[in-house]
């Protein structure tokens, strides 16, 4: 059994990825070719805004957030601690600081209750200029925007969704990649669309936004290559990326509705054995993991390792606990849900043939 079986998918869209792969080597652009501009076009049609700028990786799209929204040495940037270390890496990288926060009990994402808290905590020492919230759709539930967005407002803050395991996510209809002032998400092989190698991409209804965005990826260009107007990074996507994503995205809803039947099938067998998963009314999850809580959890694993399920921890350390930001002087028990989360809870293999390739019934989960 495989935790997320990629093989499975290349070969229900083999014909068709193979066949865009050939093209881009039939005409050579290899880099920013005809393939790129067409995904940005999809992508922005599907998730409903008026632009989506492609880049090298999840973690560029961030940095060029931080970058178009001018974050700075001085600065304070709301984060979520129990996440991926990419979403506070990039706030440090401008030289930001990270203002760490605690989690939802129920849905592992950031609390809006003590995102408030930590702001007003900020305000009140002076010593940082509040200037963004970063909110993660953790493992592919989008983080509650409606409260964070107000929230957001209230203080003048710029509102970033980090929906790199978001994507195909949605709220009321909304679909992950449009909330906030700027939205970015990751193609790396294992989130829900995902390509054959790095990619990622960031959304905005923001036109100056957007230009900058196709500045900075290119050097900071200008009207050419040779007219650097801006510092800015090298970041741009592959040709041969976009091809595969062109018809991952074109398979992307029934995948999408694959992973809910699995989920549901998960939640239905472990309801009354685990803390499972939990969706609030409006919202869809696009399950990048199925992650449960168990008081027992190396026990739990070890139960599903005997049988040939594998298992997987994310996020075992806090990012108030990574040696990289020790420096800011967190203690043990600041984020008393995110450091149980954290200590308890572990994923189950999820992706869009999991119900045909795997059938769940003969495990006993």
């Amino acid at each position: 059994m495989q935790f997320i079986d990629l093989a499975a998918q290349y070969q229900h869209l083999k014909i068709k990825i193979d066949k865009r792969i050939q093209t881009v080597l039939n005409h050579g652009h290899y880099i920013m070719g005809p393939e790129v501009q067409e995904l940005e076009n999809e992508l922005a049609s599907y998730v409903g805004v008026k632009h989506a700028i492609t880049c090298a990786n999840g973690t560029d799209a961030l940095t060029l957030a931080m970058m178009v929204l001018g974050i700075k040495e001085g600065d304070a940037v709301f984060c979520p601690t129990f996440t991926f270390f990419a979403t506070a890496e990039v706030i440090a990288f401008e030289g930001a600081t990270p203002v760490f926060v605690d989690s939802d009990e129920a849905t592992f994402n950031i609390c809006p209750i003590d995102l408030e808290k930590r702001i007003q905590a900020t305000i009140a020492e002076g010593k940082l200029i509040p200037k963004a919230i970063i909110a993660v759709d953790l493992f592919g539930l989008p983080a509650n925007y409606p409260e964070i967005q107000k929230i957001a407002d209230k203080y003048n803050l710029k509102l970033v969704e980090d929906a790199a395991q978001g994507f195909g996510g949605s709220i009321d209809g909304k679909r992950a990649g449009s909330f906030g002032d700027i939205a970015t998400t990751s193609f790396f092989p294992a989130k829900p669309l995902g390509c054959y190698g790095d990619g990622g991409a960031v959304f905005t209804n923001n036109d100056e936004y957007a230009e900058l965005l196709k500045s900075y990826r290119v050097h900071g260009k200008g009207k050419d290559k040779y007219d650097n107007v801006r510092i800015g990074i090298n970041s741009r996507l592959d040709t041969i990326q976009a091809a595969i994503l062109l018809e991952k995205l074109a398979a992307f809803p029934q995948d999408l509705t694959n992973r809910n039947r699995a989920a549901q099938k998960y939640t239905e067998e472990l309801k009354d054995k685990y803390k499972t998963p939990v969706v609030p009314v409006g919202y869809v999850s696009s399950w990048a993991q199925y992650t449960l809580v168990a008081e027992d959890r190396e026990a739990e694993m070890a139960k599903y390792k005997s049988q040939g399920i594998p298992t997987m921890i994310y996020y075992g350390t806090c990012m108030h606990q990574q040696t990289a930001f020790k420096a800011l002087g967190y203690q043990a028990g600041d984020f008393p849900v995110a450091q149980r989360l954290a200590s308890s809870v572990f994923s189950l293999p999820m992706h869009g043939y999991l119900l045909v390739t795997d059938k769940l019934s003969k495990y006993h989960v």
